[in-house]
């Protein structure tokens, strides 16, 4: 744990619900995104978990949470949600939906509620990277945790390619350097 590290909305959630993380900062690159992260810190950018604000035809907002190294079908997911269009929002709009700033989005502590939608096979992953609520700042965490808080719903909305294992060590059970509540 860093000794300045930036408490947001996203850490509050977390250490209300006794959530241990770990922190990772990066440096910051407009639209280097989660490939950016995994290149500074040698991490495998499919257990880096991208958070996306989208919104449906009705303009209703919703969480995407999507592998780094994966897209999102929008025409997959519309047709899981029952609607007929699904659209990345204007990011001026995401931030007002979110209370963080593009780039800097976290799943956790949004300022307005919204449902969550997470590619089905980062259940299986046992640690994941996500963002922590700013800019050039990543948590790790037990999936298991981020399910438990989220209470995302599972679907499979990956576009094209096969689905992949990575590298995760033994992956068996989530470990974490620090713990921090």
């Amino acid at each position: 744990m860093r000794v300045n590290a930036p408490v947001t909305q996203a850490v509050r959630v977390l250490r209300r619900a006794k959530v241990a993380f770990d922190d990772h900062p990066y440096t910051y690159i407009p639209g280097g995104g989660t490939a950016q992260f995994a290149r500074e810190m040698g991490v495998d950018e499919h257990l880096t978990i991208k958070t996306l604000i989208m919104e449906d035809d009705g303009h209703n907002p919703l969480i995407v949470l999507m592998h780094g190294d994966r897209q999102v079908s929008t025409k997959t997911l519309a047709r899981h949600l029952g609607v007929k269009h699904i659209y990345p929002c204007d990011p001026l709009v995401a931030n007002k939906h979110s209370g963080y700033q593009v780039g800097g989005t976290s799943p956790f502590g949004t300022r307005r509620k919204m449902w969550v939608y997470c590619q089905a096979s980062i259940a299986d992953l046992p640690t994941i990277y996500v963002n922590g609520g700013s800019r050039g700042y990543i948590i790790s965490m037990c999936t298991a945790d981020m399910l438990r808080v989220l209470q995302p719903v599972l679907l499979k909305f990956a576009q094209g390619g096969a689905e992949r294992r990575p590298d995760t060590g033994d992956g068996s059970e989530c470990k974490l350097g620090s713990e921090r509540l």
